[in-house]
């Protein structure tokens, strides 16, 4: 038998340990074979929900499967992320995690904490947030420093929304109260559509929210917006002031929102996944969408983008960042 037609007879067995498992490459190339759930460890309507059907919707369109979202509050997004970090990593459950529960709650929780850091992958960060500090319209003060003037005159009298316990709503708030040297009795809700009701309502008279779902209400004249918490002034909302300027340079904090998956996903999942995040946030139709929310891209990567790693490294460091402020803070799970 010659050479060649020894070859010929033996390309099928050649070829097929690369069909019965295919490689990396392969596994990414079929990637997704059928619908993607997204849990979001929020209520409907916040700010982490809304992102997330934004993303959703472009990776659906890009990737030809629906990418479908899920709504599991409670325990501050430990109830939601907890799902996902325990769940199957075969590439089908994804998690759009927060500040809250993918870096403050560590140390809020401390040992009662569900889950730790590596039972999560990073996927891509999607966007980061001003909060911002508004009151009911009924309460007569229209500045940051009116309210703290008006809660040292009545203390312990207001009551101060988060959309839950060991949000970066909650520390905020906290912050404030600690750098102010006021009173506030902090009321926990299950998500911000919650929180928004009793602030309308005025059983709630001051709130903290992520830009992103407070905006609509503000810019339509429901709430009165005090300060924003980030460095500078937000193009959104410019003639917020930011709680620096209004004399609090320490209450400053800005939420992030992006995609995570369990820890033990497929590498070229992860990788597949990420670049296709990296590349929506790019999309002009979504960047303007983003950015009338108030948001700001992620910046991770020289382009302003975002990545695996860059987004790991992120976490790791907000993770470290977060812990001091509730050590400092004294903010507590109530």
């Amino acid at each position: 038998m010659t050479l060649s037609r020894r070859a010929a007879l033996a390309a099928p067995s050649l070829l097929l340990p690369s069909l019965l498992w295919p490689g990396p490459a392969r596994a990414q190339a079929a990637y997704p074979a059928r619908p993607v759930r997204v849990v979001v460890p929020f209520a409907p309507a916040g700010t982490t929900d809304v992102a997330a059907r934004i993303v959703a919707e472009r990776l659906q369109s890009r990737l030809g499967q629906p990418f479908t979202v899920e709504n599991r509050a409670g325990a501050g997004g430990n109830l939601g992320s907890d799902l996902v970090a325990k769940g199957e990593a075969d590439g089908y459950l994804l998690l759009m995690q927060t500040v809250s529960s993918g870096a403050i709650n560590y140390t809020l929780y401390g040992d009662r904490m569900p889950y730790r850091p590596d039972d999560l992958t990073e996927v891509g960060l999607v966007i980061r947030v001003p909060n911002v500090i508004f009151v009911t319209n009924a309460l007569p003060v229209r500045t940051l420093r009116e309210l703290v003037t008006y809660a040292k005159a009545n203390p312990g009298r207001l009551n101060i929304g988060s959309s839950g316990v060991g949000t970066s709503l909650h520390v905020t708030g906290e912050l404030l109260k600690m750098e102010a040297g006021i009173q506030m009795s902090h009321v926990p809700f299950r998500g911000a559509g919650p929180m928004m009701a009793e602030v309308m309502s005025g059983r709630v008279e001051v709130a903290v929210d992520n830009l992103p779902s407070a905006i609509g209400h503000i810019r339509d004249g429901r709430f009165r917006a005090l300060a924003v918490t980030t460095a500078s002034r937000t193009p959104a909302l410019p003639d917020c002031p930011t709680t620096a300027e209004e004399g609090y340079p320490g209450v400053e904090a800005t939420g992030w929102f992006g995609f995570q998956a369990p820890g033990r996903t497929p590498r070229a999942i992860v990788e597949r996944l990420g670049a296709e995040i990296d590349a929506i946030i790019k999309e002009p139709a979504t960047k303007a969408r983003l950015a009338d929310l108030g948001g700001m891209t992620p910046d991770l990567t020289p382009d302003g983008g975002t990545s695996p790693a860059a987004f790991t490294a992120f976490v790791r460091a907000e993770i470290a960042k977060w812990g001091d402020v509730v050590r400092r803070s004294g903010a507590t799970v109530e």
